[in-house]
């Protein structure tokens, strides 16, 4: 069975924040295909009287739904998501719905018994908008007069959106809902409390870890949602590991993230490309080091969230000082390290540096933006713990990049990917990852990554490849072999550095065939699976 209308939900659409935006707006142009202009995606309308960068609103598309809705209270924003495949999305104005919070709360309390009284920081937001963009889906149903004929999927993504779900449970059961889970909510928070998640699994209790780590509500929401979806989905097998034990329910289907491949770009343009990228990246590090980076330099970066441990950010430092130590490294490694942080702004010395083609006149070496709080940064105390201070001594220089990579970031105003495809090889020694879009990123742009065995995107690639010379390295990981890992790391990084500009053609063309792989021409059977596994039971 295959649905007639895909209504979808998360808070990334249109809005640009994590993984889960590429995973739906590279999804959308193959549903798209066999759904014209009947997948509708919802997403929250934050940016108000700001321009999206993301979306383009029209004045006639679905004008008379449009109208209906707001005479009964929905204020909605109609057009086309600024994605391949052009999808129609709506943005959903929830602000309105706080002044009703208390109401809504204690009425899923008492329906489905979520738990919403220990909720705070963006539990209310995210709760509203999900309560919101279900009253959508449904406003649009009724408005267009579907049936059960008319087969149709709700689709909520991430605890964020549960309350959505909730509502169309109630007030439209005809829709067949489906709620995945990229990343439990008390599965990051364990992991990210330092606490041992892998090894000690199995004795955990999900409803306890939320008591004693302050997560009940999150918790409690993704849990009944989870156990209320006629069909529940994950990323991966290990998340599905982690689902089982902490929210007491097994995915029905798992559904792994794919990607399109016409964002990489071809040819002659891939190569101009690169080159562009090379040349930023090498201006912006001569500036900040006060340096010249050697013309065989080796470009590595790392890149995500701001999660020091579970992005294995701390290795992938620690590793850095490992390999700056080795005697036998004949080569310079240029390390970038790409994640947003709390910041001022750009640099305005180092903008003027790049214009004038100087170098800054500065104690700080390492970072592209103006860090609001330097003494008590992870990354900066790192490096200086490490003795990692971009001195010409030092064979491995590093530059912290504390900032989203896009067009008006200040330094490198380019999109994320214009910036990606100027490296030799990445690294994500995630102890913390669902999926992983980045290394699926970089060897889609024919750039070697090295991850880790805690990675949805690392086990299921190891089926292809484990070795830096197949394309992708994937190192063993548990909550207690750190020091086997930063060796890993260095080892494969000094193997690469050591080869021949010939083997790094022939690695980078056996990680970007292992790339299609995952293309969402293969993976969207899994949803097709998983739309067919909530419509049946719908008809139970």
């Amino acid at each position: 069975m295959r649905p007639e209308y895909i209504f979808e939900t998360s808070w990334e659409v249109c809005n640009k924040v994590g993984g889960i935006y590429t995973v739906l707006s590279t999804r959308a142009a193959t549903l798209q295909k066999t759904n014209k202009d009947k997948i509708i995606f919802f997403g929250p309308d934050i940016w108000q009287d700001k321009e999206n960068p993301y979306f383009t609103e029209s004045a006639s598309l679905l004008k008379g739904w449009k109208k209906a809705a707001s005479e009964k209270g929905l204020q909605l924003r109609i057009g086309r998501w600024n994605i391949p495949g052009k999808p129609i999305a709506v943005l959903v104005d929830f602000h309105s719905f706080f002044q009703q919070k208390n109401e809504i709360y204690g009425h899923v309390w008492e329906r489905f018994g979520v738990n919403s009284i220990a909720a705070y920081g963006d539990y209310d937001e995210s709760s509203m908008f999900g309560y919101a963009a279900g009253a959508a889906m449904v406003s649009y149903y009724k408005y267009h007069n579907l049936s059960k004929n008319n087969l149709t999927i709700a689709h909520f993504n991430e605890w964020m959106t549960s309350f959505g779900l909730y509502y169309v449970k109630e007030y439209e059961p005809r829709i067949a809902t489906l709620f995945t889970t990229h990343a439990t909510s008390i599965g990051r928070s364990i992991a990210g409390n330092k606490k041992p998640l892998y090894d000690y699994l199995h004795e955990y209790n999900g409803d306890q870890m939320a008591e004693e780590l302050n997560m009940v509500s999150k918790h409690s929401t993704e849990k009944r949602a989870a156990h209320l979806a006629d069909c529940f989905t994950t990323v991966s097998t290990i998340t599905d590991r982690e689902c089982e034990q902490l929210l007491e329910k097994k995915a029905d289907v798992v559904t792994p993230n794919g990607f399109e491949a016409d964002f990489v770009p071809a040819g002659k343009l891939f190569t101009e490309k690169r080159k562009q990228a090379r040349d930023k990246i090498r201006a912006v590090t001569e500036a900040i080091i006060g340096q010249k980076v050697a013309p065989d330099a080796l470009f590595v970066a790392t890149s995500g969230r701001y999660e020091y441990k579970n992005k294995g950010i701390d290795v992938f430092i620690e590793a850095l000082k490992r390999l700056n130590d080795r005697q036998y490294l004949n080569r310079e490694i240029v390390a970038f390290i790409a994640v947003p942080a709390y910041i001022s702004g750009p640099r305005r010395s180092l903008q003027e540096a790049l214009r004038n083609h100087t170098t800054v006149d500065s104690w700080n070496k390492f970072t592209t933006h103006k860090l609001y709080d330097y003494q008590h940064d992870p990354v900066i105390s790192a490096l200086r713990w490490f003795h990692l201070l971009n001195q010409p001594e030092n064979k491995v220089k590093v530059i912290f990049v504390p900032s989203y990579i896009c067009e008006n970031g200040g330094i490198f105003n380019c999109p994320y990917y214009d910036f990606l495809i100027g490296f030799d090889i990445t690294v994500f020694p995630s102890y913390y990852e669902p999926w992983g879009y980045t290394p699926l990123e970089s060897i889609a742009f024919h750039i070697p990554t090295i991850t880790t065995d805690l990675s949805g995107f690392g086990q299921w690639v190891s089926e292809y490849s484990t070795d830096i010379e197949n394309g992708i390295g994937v190192i063993h990981r548990s909550d207690y072999n750190t020091h086997e890992v930063v060796e890993k790391i260095a080892d494969m990084l000094m193997q690469y550095a050591g080869m021949k500009a010939k083997q790094h053609e022939q690695i980078s063309r056996k990680a970007a065939d292992i790339s299609k792989k995952a293309l969402w021409k293969y993976f969207i059977q899994y949803y097709y699976k998983a739309y067919e596994i909530a419509l049946l039971k719908k008809q139970m």
